[in-house]
């Protein structure tokens, strides 16, 4: 069965069951995706807006995620793109 894409609509607990990888990526950008063991509701979109996220970080947590994917996932990340995380409440 293929893979949903990642887009800024995907549902988190479809990103974190298809893409485990995003988890850990996630984490790291201070968005917040699993609680109590459990995926959070809404969107990618949803879940960094609720850390401030402009549109263009949005986009290019997006971008990050789809290469991350591409390249099989838990890669480490060599990319000099970088997101403020002062943001993070």
């Amino acid at each position: 069965m293929a893979k949903t894409e990642i887009t800024k609509e995907i549902l988190i607990e479809t990103l974190v069951e298809e893409y485990p990888f995003s988890v850990r990526f996630m984490m790291d950008k201070g968005i917040r995706c699993i609680m109590c063991g459990e995926p959070i509701w809404g969107t990618l979109e949803e879940a960094c807006i609720e850390k401030n996220f402009t549109s263009e970080d949005i986009d290019k947590v997006v971008q990050e995620l789809k290469s991350k994917a591409k390249k099989g996932g838990d890669e480490p990340d060599q990319s000099n793109s970088k997101i403020d995380v002062k943001k993070i409440d």
